[in-house]
């Protein structure tokens, strides 16, 4: 019994020691300011890229990352990747109507992702992707 008293206040020892050693030198930061709450935001004005995801940053807390804000950005991510896959499945469905000649239902398509298009800019005042290059150019006779 009496070797772990020596060894609990020989380890109580070293930590004051070891406390006034940082405390002296100033490496110790002390309290930090809190965070403003407010993480890198992810851009709504426009289709999120990989570089905006990669720059996302999380204030931190007791328990990690600040639940709110990754809910948060979970849900735009998840948002968009569903657009995205909405969208490829229409252009998908277009390319496959186009070659089994039903050009009518491929109009329909078109136009359904065209206005679908024009709903998102018209939400989030985005303009980027509105543009189709890959549409037929009709001859003019």
């Amino acid at each position: 019994m009496e070797f772990v008293l020596v060894v609990l206040a020989l380890a109580l020892s070293c930590g004051i020691a070891f406390g006034i050693v940082v405390l002296v030198t100033g490496n110790d930061p002390g309290l930090v300011s809190a965070t403003d709450g407010v993480p890198a935001h992810l851009p709504s004005d426009r289709p999120l890229s990989e570089q905006d995801v990669l720059a996302a940053k999380f204030d931190t807390g007791l328990r990690g990352y600040q639940t709110g804000q990754v809910d948060d950005a979970l849900a735009r991510l998840a948002y968009d990747v569903g657009f995205k896959d909405e969208l490829i499945k229409v252009l998908a469905s277009e390319v496959t109507a186009l070659r089994d000649g039903r050009t009518e239902e491929a109009d329909a398509l078109r136009d359904a992702r065209q206005r679908a298009l024009a709903d998102k800019e018209d939400l989030t005042g985005d303009a980027g992707e509105t543009t189709d290059e890959t549409e037929p150019k009709e001859d003019k006779e």
